[in-house]
């Protein structure tokens, strides 16, 4: 792949261009609400293995499935239990990702191999649009070589994109900035976590019921080697920069007196916007509240790589709510390298 990667805007005309391009069987950066998307027809096996191509990604983490229409669906998937209903109303178009038996005319290699395949129905008028004149469901995981932080705007799948695919569409900043939360269902139909993002566990709870939701090992543990998943962002490292990144669980005072023992040349911090005042070492923030920190982690992990960090420590945030999509994709930038103070 040696394209001329072309930058798109959301006119009518270019929208139009992406479609085109999309129905020929090529790869097409999208903005989404939740980070950009490297998006393919889902049917198209040969579009498909195009994105793994350009992602350099592990062909058996399945992909998911984006939709124009909420009665899409049915064209993939074979059932639909009662809990997916209640949560599709309430949280359909927006960033929610649900794993369902699919049907036959979604190939293999768009589910990773697996008889489910994600669904989810995009809020944003640019994506829904682009599907809508493509004619297809589009597979679109971020935009980004597969491991590095995801792109949350067109200039960040351009530095990790340009040459690999033919265009872009530049639909400015990502509004959540991280990933679309993932759930599937167990045999007695309640909800299981798979990734967390902006519907949240509590979220969920609150449509379907406390004990009808429960969450998924992968979410704040390392799965072993080999084992399947239902999900991508379960398994590999993900999300991470060019530098080491560590998670530093403990109040400020401690933090502070971590880094001063590990201080250096490339050390940099990722702070809370209430810690930077008076902060001795090279630092970024990332935001005060979970909102902020999801909108902000990585650009904030591309800034430090663009700034020379070799090593990253960054302040744990809060694992409520929002919170959790936070640690997630921290824990695994820092490959699950976590240290209590």
């Amino acid at each position: 792949m040696n394209y001329d990667t072309q930058m798109l805007s959301i006119s009518s005309e270019d929208i139009d261009k992406a479609a085109m391009l999309l129905r020929e069987g090529k790869v097409v950066g999208i903005p989404t609400e939740t980070v950009y998307g490297l998006a393919a027809d889902a049917l198209n096996e040969s579009a498909v293995r195009d994105i793994f191509k350009a992602k350099g990604r592990p062909a058996d983490n399945p992909l998911i499935v984006h939709i124009g229409e909420l009665d899409d669906i049915y064209k993939y998937i074979t059932e639909m239990p009662e809990n997916a209903h209640r949560l599709a109303e309430a949280f359909w178009p927006g960033p929610l990702t649900m794993v369902l038996p699919k049907k036959d005319i979604v190939p293999y290699v768009t589910s990773g191999g697996l008889d489910t395949v994600g669904i989810r129905f995009p809020v944003h008028p640019t994506a829904r649009e682009i599907i809508r004149r493509s004619g297809s469901a589009l597979a679109a995981p971020s935009a980004n070589l597969s491991g590095s932080p995801s792109p949350t705007s067109a200039k960040h799948v351009l530095s990790d994109m340009n040459g690999r695919i033919p265009a872009i569409v530049n639909g400015g900043e990502c509004t959540v900035g991280v990933e679309s939360t993932v759930v599937s269902f167990d045999e007695r139909g309640r909800v299981v976590l798979l990734r967390p993002g902006f519907v949240s566990l509590e979220d969920m709870q609150s449509i379907v019921g406390a004990e009808n939701v429960i969450c998924a090992k992968g979410v704040t543990e390392e799965l072993p080697d080999g084992e399947r998943v239902m999900s991508p962002g379960m398994k590999y490292k993900h999300y991470s920069p060019k530098a080491n990144v560590t998670v530093l669980c403990g109040d400020m005072d401690k933090f502070t007196e971590y880094v001063s023992a590990h201080s250096g040349d490339g050390v940099y911090s990722m702070l809370f916007g209430a810690d930077s005042e008076g902060y001795p070492f090279p630092f970024a923030c990332y935001g005060d509240t979970a909102d902020e920190q999801a909108h902000r982690l990585f650009a904030v992990l591309r800034e430090l790589d663009e700034a020379g960090a070799r090593q990253i420590y960054a302040r744990c945030p809060d694992r409520r709510g929002v919170g959790l999509a936070v640690y997630n994709r921290l824990l695994r930038a820092a490959g699950f390298e976590v240290v209590n103070l």
